[in-house]
């Protein structure tokens, strides 16, 4: 494990980066890790996904995932995890999945997952999307912003660097990712919208359509609370993003009839910014206006200002 590089690009094929390898009944072990760059460790929706896998292997078949909630506890290197799936509860109409996932005899992350025998003859009531959306095909991807950026001659090399890395590392996902813009009113939120589509999807059961969707779900989420503080890496001062990182993650799934490998809309808003933390909420539609799944997360969002009641260390 020691040979392994401390940065492994991020899987060409959306199955290679969900797949896991069967050790023992209940237990499973990681075959490929992305750390995505200048992040602190594994990519968190690849974990995500993956204990979602362990622990969808552990049920019947006849529950769908229709809820979960995890903690992130400690970064995760890219050496294999282990994930030890616990069968907290199995009901006539639901049954309950406990994740922990290992690295080095350390916990780093839990996740408490709920599956339902679907009910799809109960009533269905959904909040729209939000009105007049662009298309995929009149926005942008989030990394032709940079590419116009890496134009500009007077860039610092630190800059230039952090950009052109940011356009490589798009360019070679399976994930694609267009911005359709900023929603902002005097009396309500404002909303950030992004399509989102995995090319090369399989052919793949609706079970593993919500595993990448997880996956998809860590991708611009925390971020929106960094923007509704005004906090940039690039900025300095007050303004000069000091560190972000995820917290928890939680999704309840509404609709198993949508595929990973169509575009997808994702309406991300910040309620509040506060102590060292950010809160987003999300919501996931299908181009035709479905409602797939919300979302929360909650991260540390951490402007560069010392805590003034600790002195800073005098400089030699």
């Amino acid at each position: 494990m020691g040979d392994l590089p401390s940065y492994q690009m991020e899987s060409s094929n959306p199955s290679d980066a969900l797949e896991v390898e069967r050790l023992d009944v209940n237990l499973y072990r990681s075959k490929h890790l992305w750390v995505p760059r200048r992040a602190r460790g594994v990519f968190g929706g690849q974990v995500i996904s993956q204990a979602l896998v362990a622990a969808g292997n552990c049920v019947a078949p006849e529950y769908a995932l229709h809820s979960f909630h995890c903690y992130f506890l400690l970064s995760a290197a890219p050496t294999p995890i282990l994930y030890h799936v616990d069968r907290v509860r199995e009901g006539r109409s639901y049954a309950t999945r406990a994740v922990r996932a290992q690295q080095n005899g350390k916990t780093i992350f839990i996740m408490l997952c709920s599956f339902q025998r679907p009910e799809p003859w109960q009533v269905v009531a959904q909040q729209p999307p939000p009105p007049d959306v662009p298309s995929p095909d009149q926005c942008e991807f989030v990394y032709e912003h940079n590419e116009r950026l890496l134009k500009a001659p007077d860039l610092r090399p630190g800059v230039r660097n952090y950009l052109q890395s940011y356009v490589d590392e798009r360019r070679q996902s399976f994930l694609s990712i267009k911005r359709a813009g900023v929603r902002s009113s005097d009396d309500g939120p404002t909303y950030w919208l992004y399509w989102f589509k995995v090319n090369g999807m399989p052919q793949c059961g609706k079970a593993f359509q919500k595993c990448i969707l997880s996956y998809i779900s860590d991708s611009h989420f925390i971020g929106a609370a960094r923007s509704t503080a005004g906090l940039d890496s690039l900025k300095s001062g007050r303004q000069k993003l000091g560190m972000m990182s995820s917290l928890d993650h939680s999704i309840f799934f509404y609709n198993d009839d949508f595929d990973c490998g169509n575009w997808l809309l994702y309406v991300i808003h910040s309620p509040s910014v506060c102590s060292g933390r950010g809160v987003a909420h999300g919501r996931m539609y299908t181009r035709e206006g479905k409602l797939v799944a919300v979302m929360t997360q909650e991260g540390v969002v951490r402007a560069d200002i010392r805590d003034p009641s600790k002195p800073s260390k005098p400089k030699l």
